[in-house]
């Protein structure tokens, strides 16, 4: 069977289902400038979605899926509670910003000894972590321990936002130790609301928890300030920073569907050839919607954009993500009801469509082309110049407090790297192109953030900051380490491949969690049996060791 269509991108009739699109914060992490532009998009739907909407509610989001919605109209258990700050805690300075946080009291009882179960908000809105003080993992700890839950909004993200524009000199407060800095004084100087009784740290026992970068703050913590933080649990803790991070990637290639991930690496291989051909490269643009965005690197930058869905996994059917194995089951559908030649290895001569010049593609790459075209080009209003391409520095310059994605990016670009390549050995299996360069991918540095007179952004990152901290052999007592077998970031953590192996004890806790994604011991439901075997037994082990953490508690002055 042979299938012959000519190369028309308004002709081809196939047929998708719409495709949820991950949040502005996902794409900033895994496509930088790129990310920026589909940050956008996303922001342009949400805002449709606003209009359209009847009646107003707080919705809150994470990777894309609703996993908390409050009724404005109904009481709010959690509302926002504020914490006083100072913009820099290592220069003489009254400057001071309110940081805001969310307080449980469920399970307290006042003078039981229970513990504070903290959790970091990380990189975007603490409103989006509310769920976990709600049924995730700081109610979880909560409960089994008879102790408050609080969620701590990081500097700069949601409404804790200590200056009046995002500029490059307004976004130098905005690293790492002046985060740290924040949650050692919240911790030792706090008041909560409605309790009497003292429950600063070190003589009330604190759980500090994050996932993903703020599970690298938990270890963090739990190094530098070892007196306050009585015991850490690092969920994906992210503790080793890098430049070019292409594991992310090959994560993915050796965890997903083999057959999708064949279509991939055929695909990304046909796609980055066809590219080297001077009559060929307008040929695949047009096939994928794309013939007038002029660099190609940013056209196969787009193509990258549906490999972030794999990140959005949740083993909860409620928050989690399907879309990442619909992408695949797209690109794996019969065309033009011609039957199905998925039987057939990838680049079989019945699986070629033949174009003019003499080009024969792979059915999987048309269906690739169209579920671009759409779930990403269909969503540009103006040109895909300006949706998609990333060479204009002028877009990138606007500094309001509306433009979020410059805050995650300036810890890319001052501390943290991970910006994403292909494999360095240009032989390697990839389902990424080659173009997807360092270069590439970290021009986005130097395109946002001119010199200010306060401060520059460094040709690349400075990750020894992070790395110093303890990088993979990061361990202390108390500290427990949990990673997500097939975590796209597990490279960057203390169970990378890179790392040594350690024992796991009860008192530095070292797990993996078998098909597991990103920060999964995070999510939980209110009745802990009715959870999946694998998540009943990451809780169930979590609460005994904290359990056992607490029993050698001792207040400073009754030691």
């Amino acid at each position: 069977m042979r299938l012959a269509i000519a190369l028309f991108s308004s002709t081809l009739l196939l047929t998708a289902a719409n495709a949820a699109s991950p949040s502005g914060a996902d794409y900033i992490r895994a496509h930088g400038a790129q990310g920026v532009n589909l940050w956008r998009l996303a922001n342009q739907d949400r805002e449709k979605d606003r209009h359209i909407s009847q009646r107003p509610a707080l919705v809150v989001q994470d990777n894309s899926n609703i996993v908390f919605k409050a009724d404005t109209e109904e009481p709010n258990e959690f509302p926002d509670q504020w914490f006083t700050q100072p913009i820099d805690h290592f220069a003489d300075s009254s400057d001071t910003f309110k940081q805001r946080y969310w307080i449980n009291t469920r399970h307290y009882t006042p003078g039981s000894g229970g513990p504070v179960i903290v959790l970091d908000g990380g990189e975007t809105s603490g409103e989006d972590r509310i769920p976990f003080l709600d049924t995730g993992i700081v109610e979880i700890l909560a409960r089994a321990t008879g102790g408050v839950g609080i969620v701590l909004e990081h500097r700069y993200y949601g409404k804790s936002i200590p200056v009046s524009d995002f500029s490059t000199d307004n976004l130098r407060w905005l690293n790492n130790d002046q985060a740290a800095a924040d949650s050692a004084r919240f911790m030792a100087n706090v008041t909560f609301p409605g309790i009497d009784e003292d429950l600063t740290a070190p003589n009330t026992p604190w759980i500090y928890y994050g996932g993903s970068y703020a599970g690298a703050r938990a270890a963090h913590m739990k190094v530098l300030y070892p007196d306050l933080v009585y015991g850490a649990i690092a969920s994906s803790g992210v503790t080793h920073a890098v430049l070019s991070n292409w594991e992310y990637y090959e994560i993915i290639r050796n965890a997903a569907d083999p057959t999708c991930v064949g279509q991939l690496e055929h695909a990304t291989l046909t796609i980055d050839a066809l590219l080297g051909v001077p009559y060929a490269k307008r040929y695949i643009k047009s096939l994928f919607g794309l013939e007038d965005l002029a660099h190609d690197d940013d056209f196969v930058s787009v193509l990258e954009a549906p490999l972030g869905y794999w990140q959005a996994k949740v083993w909860d059917p409620a928050v989690g993500s399907t879309k990442f194995d619909e992408f695949c089951a797209f690109l794996d559908k019969p065309i033009l009801e011609k039957g199905s030649v998925s039987s057939l290895p990838v680049g079989h001569e019945d699986r070629l469509v033949h174009l003019p010049g003499g080009i024969k593609l792979d059915v999987s790459i048309l269906n690739y082309a169209q579920y671009i075209k759409e779930n990403y080009v269909s969503r540009c209003d103006t040109t895909v110049e300006d949706c998609f391409g990333t060479y204009n520095d002028s877009n990138f310059l606007a500094t309001g407090l509306d433009q979020e994605w410059r805050l995650w990016l300036f810890q890319v670009c001052t501390e943290w790297g991970y910006f994403s390549t292909s494999p360095p050995d240009p032989a390697h299996p990839r389902i990424v192109s080659k173009l997807l360069t360092l270069e590439y991918s970290s021009k986005i540095c130097r395109q946002a953030y001119p010199a200010g007179k306060y401060f520059i952004v460094p040709p690349m990152p400075n990750i020894t900051a992070v790395n110093a901290l303890g990088d993979f052999a990061i361990a202390a007592n108390r500290l427990a380490i949990i990673d997500g077998e097939v975590d796209p970031w597990r490279p960057c953590t203390p169970h990378s491949d890179y790392a040594a192996n350690r024992e796991d004890t009860i008192l530095q806790p070292f797990k993996i969690i078998p098909n597991a994604v990103h920060h999964y011991d995070e999510y939980g439901l209110k009745n802990i049996s009715d959870e999946p075997e694998e998540i009943r037994k990451i809780h169930g082990q979590m609460i005994v060791f904290v359990m056992e953490w607490l029993k050698a508690f001792k207040a400073p002055g009754s030691r």
